[in-house]
């Protein structure tokens, strides 16, 4: 199916409204679509950052980040559905550093999969607080999943090219599927946290081992999108940058918007899937627009996203909110066209 776009507005019926999701829960559990614990999202990008002020006095002054609060999880709706998970055997069982192994398998396209490790050692409150933005070391995103997806099903075009994921947290999921099918030229997999980084070595490395890779040149490093020398060290590099889910916070979206700029090549494109959030896409956009991108907003890019999107709509009212759950689908290009054909 062909992408519906939507230059000026959203249409479909889907409408903006003030949700953000930044509740914060106690949880071991991170993948389960059923978690009855889950708080309701907070109202308003004003709202949340008061929730998070708050939060983090309260932390200080109670200081609850003991074992009795080992992670930190924020979810309510946590899948479109879009890979199978199983576990596997860890490498060294009896290294515990070794962490829970899965096997990530796409639904649609099964002859591709790859291993995963999800956890690296418990998330400490003092790490969500202190630590450049955290929220990726807690899961895989709904935005994750349907861009690893969507990466799988669109693998023609990334052939021969250079891809950089930004912001992919402890999995890089999306970068990770391009790594096993695309034969893609290089893949580089980054997050701004180092804990994530630590795990997604470890990621590539097991993967590589078990020669999963289509691409021979597959790295990881830490990129912030604020640091002067993390991004120019990888200036005009790449043909594709990708994120998921990366806008919802204030201080980050700016710099997100320049790191893209410097990263892409003259003729390169980006792909920023992430939901509504409140006016948060919108204010990406709008970033991106006044730093000369060619913007384009996509609703329906993909029928088996679109009809999970749908049935959720009517049947699961009361575990989803397409505002902080349904990812749309930015292309961001520049003066020179395009080198992927979508």
């Amino acid at each position: 199916m062909e992408p519906q776009q939507t230059d000026n507005q959203v249409v479909n019926g889907v409408t903006p409204d003030k949700s953000t999701n930044v509740n914060v829960t106690a949880t071991n559990e991170r993948h389960s679509s059923n978690d009855a614990t889950e708080q309701q999202p907070a109202r308003g990008t004003d709202v949340a950052r008061a929730r998070w002020t708050i939060l983090r006095q309260v932390l200080k002054q109670k200081q609850v980040d003991s074992e009795k609060v080992p992670q930190v999880s924020v979810r309510r709706f946590s899948s479109f559905n879009l890979f199978s998970r199983s576990r596997v055997t860890t490498p060294d069982p009896d290294n515990p550093s070794e962490g829970q192994w899965v096997d990530y398998q796409s639904a649609s396209f099964p002859q591709y999969s790859a291993f995963l490790r999800d956890n690296l050692g418990p998330i400490r409150v003092t790490e969500v607080l202190n630590s450049f933005d955290n929220t990726g070391n807690v899961c895989v995103w709904p935005s994750e999943e349907v861009m690893a997806h969507y990466c799988l099903k669109k693998r023609h075009m990334f052939r021969g090219l250079s891809v950089c994921e930004l912001g992919g947290g402890m999995t890089c999921l999306a970068g990770l599927m391009i790594a096993v099918c695309a034969d893609a030229r290089e893949v580089i997999l980054s997050d701004g946290n180092e804990k994530a980084i630590q795990n997604v070595r470890g990621v590539i490395e097991r993967n590589r081992q078990a020669g999963l890779f289509t691409c021979a040149d597959v790295s990881s490093r830490v990129v912030r999108w604020d640091s002067e020398s993390d991004v120019s060290a990888l200036e005009s590099c790449f043909d594709v940058v990708m994120c998921a889910d990366c806008l919802f916070l204030d201080q980050y979206r700016a710099s997100l918007v320049d790191a893209v700029k410097r990263l892409l090549r003259p003729n390169g494109t980006a792909l920023v899937f992430a939901p509504l959030r409140g006016e948060t896409l919108a204010q990406f956009r709008l970033l991106a627009e006044r730093a000369g991108f060619h913007v384009c907003q996509y609703l329906n890019y993909d029928q088996e996203v679109w009809d999970v999107h749908t049935r959720m709509q009517s049947e699961g009212k009361d575990s989803y909110d397409e505002s902080l759950h349904y990812p749309h689908l930015l292309t961001l290009t520049q003066g020179c066209g395009s080198t992927l054909s979508l």
